[in-house]
């Protein structure tokens, strides 16, 4: 696929979501719900966020796509993530999965072990992340990922064998999050730069990236969906670094800047593409 037809696929996707209003529901991390509704409405799209077993069923079944995010983990999930995954699968709805907080604790272990039954389209998250992910699911030993807490100690670099056994294990495609983000199908590998050093300064950014990716995954196939995702969320930061010098201004400038940008500007925000070896 060449950059072009990548950037055009970008600008399309960015109008397709403003223009048809998807709805894309979560399961989210609850420290960050109100920044994930507000992305997902700022770039187009519209927002609910469930908990309960039969709701999740319910969003499986009209909703175009779904953003899973077990961040902060309730006991009623060991029901909730089953069903609905099981759903999912029935109607062939798009899911975004972010694995935040892998490796802490068993019911959270064992409800990503079963995602491996039903994969995500899109997998979205920090290396180490992404790491821990691939190791668990038994496709890659070859790296070892240490999650501290929610952040990563691994590069993006060092993701990249693990995001393209993924994208290829689930036939979607992989956004890895970083300095330099990566997005790969396993075939091609995407690099996007821009953003701004804000987006750690504030709690909730990648779970508000997954909220949007998810919104795109309702227009748009995987691999341009997760592009699409990541490449507005480094525009619009790095327009409202211009803006402001403190994290709190930010985050309302960032907001606004989902909200304003134009689809060409997010279409022409640098790339580099290498194809798989």
């Amino acid at each position: 696929m060449t950059e072009k037809i990548l950037r055009t696929k970008i600008q399309e996707t960015v109008e397709k979501a403003r223009a048809a209003n998807p709805l894309a529901p979560s399961i989210t991390n609850t420290v960050t719900q109100d920044f994930v509704a507000n992305a997902q409405l700022a770039v187009g799209g519209s927002a609910a966020m469930f908990y309960l077993p039969d709701e999740g069923e319910t969003m499986s079944q009209i909703a175009p796509a779904l953003y899973l995010n077990l961040g902060t983990l309730m006991p009623f999930y060991a029901e909730t993530i089953p069903r609905t995954l099981r759903a999912l699968k029935k109607f062939s709805t798009p899911f975004v999965l972010d694995p935040v907080g892998i490796g802490f604790g068993e019911l959270r272990t064992e409800l990503f072990l079963q995602m491996k039954n039903f994969p995500p389209t899109i997998i979205r998250g920090n290396a180490s992340e992404i790491i821990a992910l691939a190791k668990l699911w038994g496709l890659n030993d070859s790296e070892t990922g240490k999650v501290r807490g929610v952040d990563s100690t691994d590069t993006v670099n060092a993701a990249k064998n693990s995001a393209a056994i993924l994208a290829k294990f689930t036939g979607g495609a992989v956004a890895v999050s970083g300095v330099e983000d990566l997005i790969t199908d396993g075939e091609i590998f995407i690099y996007s730069t821009g953003g701004s050093a804000f987006l750690s300064k504030i709690t909730g950014s990648g779970c508000a990236l997954g909220g949007v990716t998810a919104i795109y995954a309702a227009v748009a196939e995987p691999l341009t969906a997760a592009l699409t995702g990541t490449v507005i969320f480094n525009c619009a930061a790095a327009c409202a670094e211009k803006l402001t010098d403190a994290p709190a201004s930010f985050k309302v400038k960032f907001l606004d800047e989902l909200y304003k940008i134009d689809a060409a500007e997010v279409a022409e925000n640098p790339l580099r593409i290498e194809a798989a070896k």
